[in-house]
């Protein structure tokens, strides 16, 4: 399997429907040499390439309601009503240990996909070249308003889903001729402009590139909606997708919610399977 990419949106509890394809496509050995995530579909990508089946329904699923994990208590020590010493540091290096070794072994290249606050652009880290990984999918995954900027290497970091959501021209730019998308989104969504304008200006003043980007996401994200139906229907990607409209919130605490969203993905997984083994031959 050469120059075919999987292209990974986020979308918060969202990926977990992501996080149920995943699971089914390693249980079937299916692993894509090239993958980008972005926000929840990067953390989604780490456990792929670290073969641990089922992380992240575990770590969603068995957490979500501790304290620790998502309250507004977490926003006098950490500015986030996340808790992220809890989420990067805790669960992955004692609760539900991260499997570093096979995930820097790995033959397949993660890039993963955050916002440079200065300037409002996209920045790829790949995980061959990035030890401090966590620091990175936390940045690419650090919602604004709900989570305080990552500063790494000299740089203001923030979700990767506000410059690039859906990262598929990164993938075609870095040679893949095809490519899986799997969304989190329905068919026919399309985001609507950023309303609470005044609000942004306030509290990112400072940060002229990403007050940009987030009045223009909108925009940026059904071009590229748009682009994908485009290089559907030229055969070049293969599109999977929810079927029916996700009533689940980006920090959706309603476990059974969130496990009927990680059965969903499952199954659409198994649904999809023949598909891409043929697909990609």
């Amino acid at each position: 399997m050469e120059n075919i990419g999987l292209v990974l949106e986020g979308g918060g509890m969202r990926g977990l429907y992501t996080a149920g394809i995943l699971d089914f496509f390693m249980e079937k050995n299916i692993y894509f040499p090239y993958v980008i995530g972005v926000s929840m579909g990067a953390c989604n990508a780490t456990s792929y390439l670290s073969r641990q089946i089922g992380r992240n329904k575990v770590i969603t699923v068995n957490y979500i309601n501790n304290p620790k994990y998502l309250s507004y208590k977490n926003l006098f020590k950490y500015k986030s009503i996340l808790g992220l010493d809890f989420i990067y540091n805790e669960i992955p290096n004692s609760l539900e240990p991260f499997d570093f070794q096979t995930f820097f072994n790995s033959n397949e290249e993660l890039k993963i996909v955050a916002t440079d606050c200065n300037t409002g652009k996209p920045v790829y880290f790949s995980h061959k070249n990035s030890e401090d990984i966590l620091t990175i999918v936390r940045a690419s995954s650090s919602l604004p308003f709900i989570s305080p900027i990552v500063n790494y290497k000299g740089m203001c970091l923030l979700d990767g889903g506000i410059s690039d959501s859906i990262p598929i021209k990164k993938s075609i730019k870095d040679g893949n001729n095809k490519n899986v998308i799997i969304l989190t989104r329905h068919k026919g969504y399309r985001k609507e402009p950023f309303k609470n304008k005044r609000l942004l200006k306030a509290v990112y003043y400072k940060y002229a590139g990403l007050i940009n980007a987030m009045e223009n996401r909108y925009k940026m994200y059904n071009d590229t909606l748009d682009y994908i139906d485009k290089l559907e229907k030229e055969g070049k990607v293969l599109v999977i997708r929810p079927e029916i409209h996700i009533k689940v919130s980006r920090i959706e605490k309603n476990t059974d919610k969130l496990e009927n969203l990680y059965n969903m993905g499952y199954l659409q997984g198994k649904t999809y399977y023949k598909k891409v083994k043929e697909w990609i031959k």
